[in-house]
């Protein structure tokens, strides 16, 4: 079965985009999430700027890559330098993780060639493909195919989980995460506006917040700074689990403190894109050279690293379309 065709789903979910009265969201002002995150991201602005200059001289002699930074520094280190091993060894060619300090910087380091392969949420990817000519979707996680957002609400809030979209919220303080995540900003976005026909500023009463990654949303809702908030489903389940392994952890969330309240539809989201820089520095067909190392990936213990134990599989730009019209309605990306 051609991938695309998982795509299918996702336009049933996201028929009535052209229905609603989406405006474009202003710029927001400092948010009190902002306050709490030395690493808050820029405005979306920044993301829509020009496209950086490359160096198309400068020799690639290892394949630097990187991932958008959805939890702290050590936990994406013990991800993808597994990795890094992993495809130097399989494809005799050095791959060196390169941290990035938050989701514009990934993009922008992607644009300007001194990485070559990143690790993106929807939104971050379409930017970077849209000024990288050429640049590649080569594969997803199997999860990816049908990923979801989880409305969390801290449990003093009242707040009860609803399978309809909670309306309760309104007016209530809430965050988003990254302002460029599509987990954490774009879809959360969507479904408010296509639920309540209003903008979250609107809905909410205020400029839109944003903590800055999803282990931070979660953290300020269980902390009360925020009496709800939007974040990766993966990660929520990630942080319970810790927490109930170890309490004391900070790494975890106490489920009793943070509840899901709301589970969005599915959509497309994290994949690897590929710079058009590897062909040129490692021979024509290296970018699906390692399309396939990727897919052959089945080393247990590395999957579950890179919280994707169920695998990776074949992907295409065009398996984001849908979720790029989406981002054009709400105004973040051209």
């Amino acid at each position: 079965m051609h991938l695309r065709r998982w795509a299918l789903p996702v336009l049933a979910a996201f028929a009535l985009v052209s229905s609603v009265a989406l405006a474009r969201p202003g710029a927001s002002a400092p948010s009190a999430a902002a306050a709490h995150d030395a690493h808050a991201q820029p405005a979306p602005a920044a993301a829509l700027a020009l496209p950086a200059a490359q160096d198309p001289a400068k020799p690639v002699k290892a394949v630097r890559f990187t991932g958008i930074p959805t939890a702290n520094t050590a936990d994406l280190e013990a991800k993808y330098k597994p990795l890094a091993k992993y495809l130097t060894d399989k494809l005799g060619v050095p791959f060196e993780y390169v941290p990035s300090a938050d989701y514009n910087a990934s993009v922008d380091g992607f644009v300007n060639g001194d990485l070559q392969l990143a690790w993106f949420g929807g939104l971050t990817g379409l930017r970077a493909r849209q000024r990288v000519e050429g640049a590649q979707v080569i594969v997803c996680g199997k999860i990816d195919r049908e990923f979801k957002t989880y409305f969390v609400a801290n449990k003093a809030s009242g707040l009860a989980k609803s399978d309809e979209f909670p309306m309760a919220l309104k007016g209530k303080k809430f965050t988003f995460g990254s302002d460029s995540s599509t987990s954490g900003r774009l879809m959360p976005e969507f479904f408010i506006r296509k639920h309540t026909k209003l903008s979250p500023k609107e809905f909410f009463g205020v400029e839109n917040n944003f903590s800055g990654g999803h282990d931070k949303t979660a953290k300020l809702v269980e902390a009360g700074t925020f009496d709800a908030g939007a974040m990766d489903f993966k990660q929520y389940e990630k942080m319970v689990a810790e927490f109930k392994k170890e309490p004391k952890s900070e790494k975890g969330i106490d489920p009793d403190k943070v509840q899901v309240i709301w589970v969005t539809p599915t959509y497309v989201d994290y994949h690897f894109t590929a710079h058009p820089k590897l062909d040129a520095a490692f021979g024509a067909g290296f970018t699906k050279k390692l399309q396939q190392a990727l897919i052959e990936l089945k080393d247990e213990a590395l999957l579950k690293a890179l919280d994707r134990p169920e695998g990776l599989v074949e992907a295409t730009n065009a398996d984001f379309d849908v979720l790029k019209g989406v981002a054009k309605e709400i105004g973040l990306v051209r």
